[in-house]
This record gives structure tokens, C-alpha cells and sequence, in this order.
């Protein structure tokens, strides 16, 4: 038995040893029939495997927060709509390539609920990406330096669900705004954009210094976007 656990092992079906272990160990091994036994095995070879994807896709996301939606407070009085959240956490805005935008004060929760949702889409097997807007600026700079800024357009266009948080805080001079609005352009009707600002989407023009550019941003990201509107004050402060 040991032996069929190394060569299992060394057959990268750690899943299948994990679970042939399990099944000694409880003495349950010699009350299988082949075939239930070997369906038992199977299962826990892509249970280890949708546990490992699920590790390396959050680690890849590089989350602000660790948070799930059953983590959230549903709160009216926030514009905490359970029904819209459960529904987004369903994942069907992501297989049909729409937008979240979430907004609202400082420290009123919108990071945490755009993680949330972020961690949602790994547990489906979505690939995701978590940025702070002055953090994706500067990697797009990096990149642009190092020669390989289309490599990164291209993995960016790539994956599942992509999440902007800090939208409208600093400024970003025209090439970055030219950069951004590539980023959104692959995009639009095709991945899901996560958008999170504590400026109203009304005021999102003028955060642009070009208004064609403007004019794409909005129409690509304002008309068919799914929104939560944050009220009340910071939760920071409360706590």
C-alpha cells in the first residue's frame, strides 16, 4: 500500500494518495468494490485539484482583503441590497463579460465588498486580478519601460475578472489615461471590470483630460453596469 501511495505521489495524483490514506486509515478500504473505491479516488484527485487552483488563483489576485460575501453586513440603511449581492455572487456577470461599479464614502466598505466578490469568482474557477489604481499605473510604467507593456495589455485582456479600487484618487497625465482606456476597451462586452470609487460615477468625466476619451470610458462602463451605491459614514470610525 505505501508503495502505491509513492508511485501515486510521484504521479502528481497527490489527490488520489490523500484519499487512499483516508480510506486505510478508517479501515474502509477492504468494504469498497473496485469501482466505488476507484470513484472515490477520482473524486478526491479533482477535489485536490480544485483546492490547489482555487489557492493559486486567490494568491494571484493579490486581494486587498480576505472576505466572502457570506461575510458581508446586509444593511438597507447602506444601500446593501442582498438579493443584487447573492445575485452577482452567482458569477453570471463575469460569463457575460459586464461591470460592477461600487461607490461611496471612505472607509464605507467598498473594498471590502469588491474582495469579496474577487474571492467568489476564484471559488468558480475565474482568474482575477486586484488592483489599487496608483499600483496599476506604475506597473503599466514598468512595463512600458521594460518593453513588454503589450504583453501585459494582453494578460490583463485575459483574465476573468479584473478589480480597480481607489478609481479618481491622484491623477493619471494622458498616456496613463490612453492606457486605461486600452485596458477597458479589450474588455468591454467580452470580461468582467470591478470598479470601486468614492467619487459618483457622474463625476467620473472630469477625471479625464481628454474628452474623447471620456466619452469612451462612460459609454463603455456607466450604461450597462450593474451598481452599488454605498451611503453613510466610514465603518472605520464606528469600530
Amino acid at each position: 500500500m505505501e508503495q502505491i501511495k509513492s508511485e501515486l505521489v510521484a504521479l502528481r495524483l497527490s489527490g488520489m494518495a490523500a484519499t487512499l490514506k483516508t480510506l486505510e486509515e478508517s479501515r474502509k478500504i477492504h468494504e469498497l468494490s473496485f469501482a466505488d473505491g476507484l470513484r472515490l479516488l477520482i473524486q478526491g484527485e479533482r477535489d485536490q485539484r480544485e483546492a490547489n487552483r482555487y489557492t493559486r488563483l486567490v494568491k494571484n489576485a493579490s486581494f486587498r482583503y480576505r472576505a466572502t460575501p457570506e461575510e458581508l453586513s446586509f444593511d438597507t440603511s447602506r444601500g446593501m441590497d442582498k438579493v443584487q449581492i447573492l445575485s452577482l455572487a452567482t458569477g453570471n456577470y463575469i460569463r457575460q463579460g459586464e461591470s460592477i461599479l461600487i461607490t461611496g464614502a471612505t472607509g464605507c466598505g467598498k473594498s471590502f465588498i469588491a474582495s469579496a466578490l474577487g474571492y467568489q469568482a476564484c471559488k468558480q474557477g475565474f482568474s482575477v486580478y486586484y488592483f489599487g489604481m496608483q499600483k496599476l499605473m506604475a506597473k503599466i510604467k514598468i512595463a512600458r519601460v521594460e518593453g513588454v507593456v503589450m504583453r501585459l495589455f494582453e494578460k490583463l485582456a485575459k483574465t476573468d475578472l479584473l478589480i480597480f479600487d481607489d478609481f479618481g484618487i491622484g491623477t493619471i497625465d494622458n498616456q496613463q489615461q490612453l492606457d486605461f482606456m486600452e485596458i477597458i476597451e479589450d474588455r468591454h462586452a467580452r470580461k468582467a471590470t470591478i470598479i470601486a470609487s468614492q467619487l459618483p460615477p457622474a463625476s467620473w468625466f472630469d477625471l479625464f483630460s481628454d474628452e474623447t476619451i471620456a466619452d469612451a470610458f462612460m459609454d463603455r462602463m456607466i450604461h450597462t453596469s450593474h451598481r452599488i451605491e454605498l451611503k453613510g459614514d466610514s465603518l472605520r470610525k464606528k469600530r
